[in-house]
Parts: C-alpha cells; sequence; structure tokens
C-alpha cells in the first residue's frame, strides 16, 4: 500500500447479519445474509471502490469475526495498519431487519466491542499528514477510550491542516445519555470542516431534552426528533464548521455554507429495497468528489448517485457501486 493516502475513516466496524425474508416482521425472521458494516467502514468500501486509497483506524477482537471483517477490508484494498487486534475485546456485530418502504429494525451487539478500545498509543501510529481526508464517526464518541482517542486524531489532523468530515452518526442506544451525544459533538465541531448529518442527527446534536426522542419500531438508526431545525442549523454554523450537508432521503440533500449560502441538490428517484447505508454511501460518493475539485453542487450529486443505488441492495459496504457504475448510474438519470 502507497505511503500517500486519500482518506482516513474513524470509528464503527462490525458484522452486519441481514434478514433475508425482506419483509418478514423481526420475530419471523428465518436466516441472514452475513455482511460487514460499521458507518467508517462502510464509507472507506465507498471511497475504495471510487478509486480513492482508503485507511480505516478501528479495532476487532481476536475471534472469527476479526477474521471475516479484515478478510473483507484486505479484498477490498483498504489499508488495515491501523486496525489492531484488541486482547479481551469483542469485534462488533448488528442484527437487521428489512421491512420496507420503512421499517428497517437493528440491534447493535457492541458490549465491550473492540472498536471502542481504540487508544492514543494506536493513533501516534498514524501519520496523519500523509492524508488528505480524515473521515469521523460520532459514535466513537460514546465510550472512553475511542472519545479521547477521537478527540486526539482530529486535533492532530487540524493541527496538519488535514480537513476533518464528521459524520454525525447519531445512535441513541449507544449513549449513557443522550445529552452526552450532542455535548461531545459540540465540543468536536470546532475542528471539523464538513458535518454530514440526517435532519434528525442536528436536531440530536442540539438536544435540550431527552424527552424530544422516540425511537419505534427499533428503529436506532431513524428516531424521531422533536426542535427547531434552523435553529439547530445556525448553531452548528456558528461552531466553525465550514460545510454543513443535510441529508433529506430521497429529496437529495441541503449544502448549508458558513458564508450563508444554501444550495438544495435533488436525489436520485429509485424504489428503495434498503435505506440502511444510504447515508454512508453518499458520504463516499462525495467525499470523492470534494477530493476531485469538484463543486460542492456536483460532489453532493455524486454522493445521492452512490445513495440511491446502495438502498436497492439488502446491504451496505458489500454493495458501494465503483466509479465506472456511478458514473453510468448518473449518465442514464440525466447528468449531474
Amino acid at each position: 500500500m502507497d505511503n500517500k493516502l486519500d482518506v482516513l475513516t474513524i470509528g464503527r466496524s462490525s458484522i452486519d447479519l441481514y434478514s433475508q425474508q425482506v419483509g418478514a416482521d423481526f420475530v419471523d425472521i428465518k436466516s441472514f445474509d452475513a455482511f460487514v458494516g460499521g458507518s467508517p467502514l462502510n464509507i472507506a468500501t465507498g471511497c475504495s471502490r471510487l478509486g480513492l486509497k482508503c485507511s480505516l483506524f478501528s479495532g476487532v477482537g481476536q475471534d472469527k469475526v476479526g477474521d471475516f471483517i479484515l478478510n473483507f477490508l484486505e479484498k477490498e484494498n483498504i489499508d488495515t495498519r491501523h486496525v489492531p487486534r484488541i486482547p479481551g475485546a469483542r469485534s462488533s456485530a448488528v442484527v437487521l431487519g428489512i421491512q420496507p418502504p420503512d421499517r428497517f429494525p437493528l440491534v447493535y451487539y457492541r458490549d465491550n466491542c473492540a472498536d471502542i478500545q481504540i487508544t492514543i498509543d494506536h493513533a501516534l501510529e498514524i501519520p496523519f499528514e500523509t492524508y488528505r481526508l480524515v473521515e469521523v464517526s460520532a459514535t466513537a464518541l460514546s465510550m472512553e477510550p475511542s472519545k479521547s482517542t477521537v478527540f486526539f486524531a482530529v486535533e492532530k489532523a487540524y493541527s496538519e491542516n488535514v480537513p476533518v468530515v464528521l459524520d454525525i452518526d447519531f445512535r441513541a442506544d449507544q449513549w449513557h445519555d443522550v445529552r452526552a451525544f450532542g455535548l461531545n459533538v459540540r465540543a468536536i465541531l470546532p475542528k471539523v470542516k464538513i458535518a454530514i448529518g440526517t435532519e434528525e442527527e442536528i436536531l440530536a446534536a442540539m438536544l435540550k431534552d431527552q424527552s424530544q426522542i422516540t425511537i419505534e419500531h427499533q428503529q436506532i438508526s431513524a428516531p424521531k426528533i422533536t426542535g427547531d431545525i434552523d435553529e439547530a442549523i445556525r448553531s452548528i454554523l456558528q461552531t466553525g464548521v465550514e460545510i454543513l450537508l443535510v441529508k433529506r432521503g430521497a429529496q437529495g440533500v441541503t449544502v448549508y455554507t458558513a458564508e450563508g449560502e444554501v444550495t438544495q441538490v435533488p436525489g436520485f428517484p429509485v424504489e428503495p429495497l434498503n435505506v440502511l447505508g444510504a447515508g454512508d454511501a453518499f458520504a463516499s460518493g462525495f467525499i470523492y468528489g470534494y477530493l476531485q475539485g469538484w463543486s460542492l453542487y456536483k460532489s453532493c450529486r455524486m454522493g445521492n448517485a452512490s445513495g440511491a443505488q446502495v438502498v436497492l441492495q439488502s446491504g451496505c459496504a458489500n454493495f458501494m457501486p465503483t466509479l465506472e457504475e456511478s458514473m453510468a448510474f448518473v449518465e442514464s438519470h440525466g447528468g449531474f
């Protein structure tokens, strides 16, 4: 692997078990497909398939699930030098149901998970100055030692003038107190150049009261959160974030800049099978365009194209599109 890499992603990695009975209630699931997952792993895979040189900073256990994850990463040409085996910890797992059009229940198995055990000593082995961009998942802030490690990594990247992208990545059940999520996100935002999140995640980052959150049907990835979205967007941009990308599902993405510009970027109309992983696909497509020097509009259209292709599939990382596939998809849907 070349010493000069494009993207370092930091945070979750897992084995994802997706229901093979699409549409079945969770209690009626009979069998699962085994894929890999975790937002940073998904984004690294998406970027790699588009032709970028990628590295993942995560942790796996000294177990067969760790073998499964590392084997996938190596086949995808993703640098695994910074995916340590963590003694005494387990590789993470997720079990997911698929009930289109709008129910995608999931259960995390993250007690003593290895990716939360990454340390500052692990981060000290990373030459941050050799990357063009660092992407971080906010779930990595949920517990120590990962929390301090991520703050350290972001500080190092910032000091080397390497742009940091934060995936706001709100998973309510991963926090001892959901208000702690907002505290940690707001603390790290001043060193973040680009933040990406759904409206719900942006509201969560500015959460005042736990009663604002409702999670139905075990949809951990799609909570209902009340609040003033315009105020939350303004608050994020006031922290020093230069670009905020608000994912709006089938409606596409809205780009907000610190200078006050607002741009609507339309999505690509498709009939989704599984929306889980669409946001990670978007991030990979956007990062590709951004590192090519494309406009924010064109970069977001590329992200939307990646997301639209992945929602047609039953998994996440395993179905990230190649550059050729994405370009053909964009061309067949009216271009950028």
